[in-house]
């Protein structure tokens, strides 16, 4: 239990890479695959992924994202700490039901599995479907809904202890340390009974 406990400790978002810890194909379609056994509601598996290792597709790629909504002043990172592989989530819907809950589980399969390899990941929501669409030629209905950047995290990010609902924004320091608030447990629990 303990390593579990450090692991999912351990597994933050990261927005900034070494560039040349280069992640496989191989590596990479092992993430995805343990995306499989994650949960799925009704089984309906609804979940496909685009594997993005290639230089050419990353720096396509890379400016259709939206990095860090509340760094506003930052547009992502700098070349050589950018990221060097990609999973693209995308939603079959041919496949019938909402694949919102499908995707966090097998989001958190994916990162908690590149967290346990040294590696690192952020979930990016925001970004342009439209142009992920034409760049990789997807069929209609193959929808992308979150793009996992992945690489050797190049930054610290660390947890502090916030009381306050409202004071969720995360923030970096004049030494570039990306601070994270989380409410404590007592903060979460509505009741007992």
């Amino acid at each position: 239990m303990e390593q579990l406990t450090q692991l999912m400790k351990d597994c933050r978002s990261y927005r900034r890479f070494n560039e040349k810890r280069q992640i496989t194909e191989a590596e990479l379609e092992e993430l995805a695959g343990l995306a499989r056994y994650a949960g799925s509601a009704r089984n309906a598996q609804p979940l496909r992924f685009l594997l993005v290792t290639s230089a050419e597709y990353r720096d396509r790629l890379f400016p259709l994202l939206g990095w860090a909504g509340y760094l506003t002043d930052w547009k992502g990172p700098e070349p050589g700490e950018r990221p060097t592989a990609y999973i693209v989530c995308l939603a079959d819907r041919g496949i019938t039901g909402d694949p919102a809950f499908d995707l966090g589980i097998a989001s958190q399969n994916i990162l908690l599995a590149a967290t346990a390899r040294g590696l690192g990941g952020c979930r990016i929501a925001s970004f342009s479907r439209a142009k992920v669409q034409e760049l990789f030629g997807l069929a209609e209905n193959l929808d992308p809904i979150l793009v996992i950047a992945l690489g050797e995290p190049a930054e610290e990010v660390v947890i502090e202890r916030s009381s306050d609902p409202s004071d969720i924004k995360y923030w970096r320091d004049g030494s570039g340390v990306h601070h994270v608030p989380k409410l404590g447990i007592e903060d979460l629990i509505g009741g007992r009974f």
